[in-house]
């Protein structure tokens, strides 16, 4: 079984705003292509798309943030100053300069990263080069064969896998893995093949390694699962 990446969906008290932001931000066109969802559509196919439901209150810190790449120290200064003005703020995880990225959150308080332009492991993936995510390698190697994508990285725990068309990377960066606090605010969603049971695409994903878990993450039909390193997923009908 494969199944499709509709994107990374983000619980937001103001999805169209937090839309806005982002559209801004990597210069990415708006849709609403699924019920009660605000999408953001990548200007390379190759990419992964942006999701954004309404939550009253998003709770649970984030399993994954967003690496936002650029071509020159000119376009990194701009994007930071880009991300300030749009109402994002400077964000202090422990990093050091030495680290090279400026670390801020939305206006939501979503961690980004702004990636310098010599990074080589972000070359040629696009504006959004990565989604940073918490797990260990079995998480990376679930992943890998549900969606039928190659792992690209594979050492010491940190795996990253990319469609065979590029783009987007998703990478787990190993253990150990932050404790949980509620359901993860932000979650891959996946599409079952067309033609496939809702249910039959769980019993798959569960042979894989996945959990089955008891949460409504998406409007209309859809089942929660949870991967190895027991961040929810969404897997949704075809569209």
């Amino acid at each position: 079984m494969t199944l499709h990446l509709e994107g990374l969906c983000t619980d937001a008290a103001d999805p169209d705003a937090l839309a806005r932001f982002w559209a801004d931000v990597l210069g990415w066109e708006v849709t609403h292509d699924r019920p009660g969802a605000v999408t953001l559509v990548p200007d390379d196919p190759a990419c992964v798309p942006l999701r954004f439901r309404a939550a009253v209150a998003p709770g649970g810190t984030s399993r994954y943030h967003l690496h936002v790449t650029s071509s020159s120290t000119d376009d990194m200064d701009a994007t930071v100053e880009r991300v300030l003005a749009l109402g994002g703020r400077h964000l202090d995880v422990g990093q050091t300069p030495e680290e090279g990225h400026v670390v801020l959150a939305d206006p939501e308080g979503n961690a980004l990263c702004v990636i310098p332009p010599w990074s080589r492991f972000l070359a040629d993936t696009g504006r959004l080069g990565e989604l940073a995510g918490d797990g260990g390698r079995a998480t990376g190697v679930f992943w890998s064969e549900a969606l039928g994508w190659p792992l690209v990285w594979d050492e010491d725990d940190e795996t990253a896998i990319q469609s065979p068309s590029g783009g987007t990377k998703v990478a787990w960066g190993g253990d150990p893995v932050a404790p949980k606090d509620g359901v993860s605010r932000t979650r891959l969603e996946v599409a079952a093949a067309p033609g496939t049971d809702l249910a039959d695409a769980v019993v798959e994903l569960v042979a894989l390694g996945a959990s089955p878990v008891d949460a409504v993450l998406a409007e209309g039909d859809s089942a929660a699962v949870a991967d190895p390193a027991g961040t929810e997923t969404c897997v949704l009908r075809p569209p």
